[in-house]
């Protein structure tokens, strides 16, 4: 009998589409102040490997602003947003010609794609990237993948590429995402301490409950081990199957060899418009509603209507994503509202029928509709 890890590798190895996700501090050698040729030819070679076997490989790749910190002189990855874009600026080309000409010894072309989280939070830059993303891979090339760092602000980025990663494996409809790290896998505990072991299987979230998890990056990255198992199970909501390892290991992983962690996706995933609204959306504001309205929508599935909003914060149109809070604060939804803002205040508490008297019928509808709101 084949045991489950194991299954759950040959889900790695079988045909079709991957994307693999690496780190600046993998890409960097001097304290992470140039790239290192060494480690970018060997995941290279990896990817090629797959590549050239007839499949279609991803690439999202941190790096550019470390690749940026050596030719400006900086000792240190830098602080402030207008050094990392300048960073960004020189070390972008610097990671892309690096990428070009070691595909390049494969007979594998490059193209780059940059993008910022306002690219997956509209839905038509959303569709958009997606057919460019087809096209490329369609005819051959090896999209490599990188958050736009030279235009991003501080509101509309998304501060690690994990995440990015995970959204991307979606928006590919690829069936696996790998995510390198400078560790080999996720840990009960942490590795340095002794009698802690690599976990080979995460089946689903509970298996998560009595691990021990940092959220530190390293110097010359932004991302952590939180942030890893965050983007494992936004790929997870989509159906797709996630490695966390080592990325001297990527080709082990790629191999479907027992390396790293193995994060399975749940039976039936997300949709498209479900796992867009919940992952990819940026929240604009936030209703806070009362206890009946959180079981109408948790338990009951149903729309969200004026009568059970008690507050309204944020500024957001018609169409925008918001955030849903229970009487007691926390997040438990988010979806698309169907008001202005400056409209909801004086609909609160209200029916639609009463709505629809006192200001016409076009106010006989939901704030949120059930098939536009996810619940968390």
């Amino acid at each position: 009998m084949v045991e489950p890890a194991a299954q759950a590798r040959e889900r790695i190895v079988g045909p079709g589409r991957i994307v693999v996700k690496v780190g600046s501090s993998s890409l960097t050698m001097d304290g992470g102040r140039r790239l290192d040729p060494e480690r970018i030819e060997a995941l290279v070679a990896a990817l090629a490997n797959r590549r050239l076997t007839g499949d279609q490989v991803v690439l999202v790749s941190s790096g550019a602003i470390a690749a940026g910190i050596g030719p400006l002189g900086l000792v240190r990855r830098p602080r402030d947003l207008a050094t990392q874009q300048a960073a960004a600026s020189v070390g972008q080309g610097a990671l892309l010609a690096a990428y070009t000409g070691a595909f390049a010894a494969y007979g594998l072309t490059v193209g780059q794609v940059l993008l910022t989280a306002d690219d997956v939070t509209r839905r038509s830059h959303y569709t958009n990237a997606r057919r460019t993303l087809d096209r490329l891979l369609d005819l051959g090339i090896v999209p490599i993948i990188n958050e736009n760092d030279t235009v991003a602000t501080h509101e509309i980025r998304f501060g690690d590429n994990d995440r990015l990663a995970a959204l991307v494996s979606h928006l590919v409809a690829a069936h696996s995402l790998v995510l390198l790290t400078d560790v080999d896998g996720l840990y009960d505990g942490p590795p340095s301490e002794p009698g802690t072991s690599r976990i080979p299987l995460i089946r689903s979230l509970a298996d998560l409950e009595s691990v021990r998890i940092g959220g530190t990056g390293s110097m010359v990255g932004t991302g952590g081990m939180a942030t890893k198992i965050e983007a494992a199970a936004i790929a997870n909501s989509a159906g797709v199957t996630a490695v966390l390892c080592a990325a001297t290991a990527v080709g082990s992983a790629l191999a479907g060899e027992d390396v790293g962690t193995v994060f399975l996706p749940g039976a039936g995933g997300r949709g498209s418009r479900k796992l867009w609204i919940a992952h990819a959306t940026t929240p604009r504001g936030t209703l806070t509603v009362d206890a009946g309205a959180v079981a109408a929508l948790v338990e009951r599935r149903k729309s969200l209507l004026p009568a059970g909003i008690t507050a309204v914060a944020g500024s957001f149109v018609d169409g925008d994503p918001v955030d849903v809070a229970g009487p007691d604060g926390s997040v438990f939804a988010r979806g698309l509202v169907s008001y202005d803002a400056s409209e909801l205040p004086q609909l609160l508490g209200r029916s639609t029928r009463e709505l629809a008297r006192a200001l016409g019928p076009e106010y006989e509808r939901e704030v949120i509709h059930r098939d536009n709101l996810v619940i968390r």
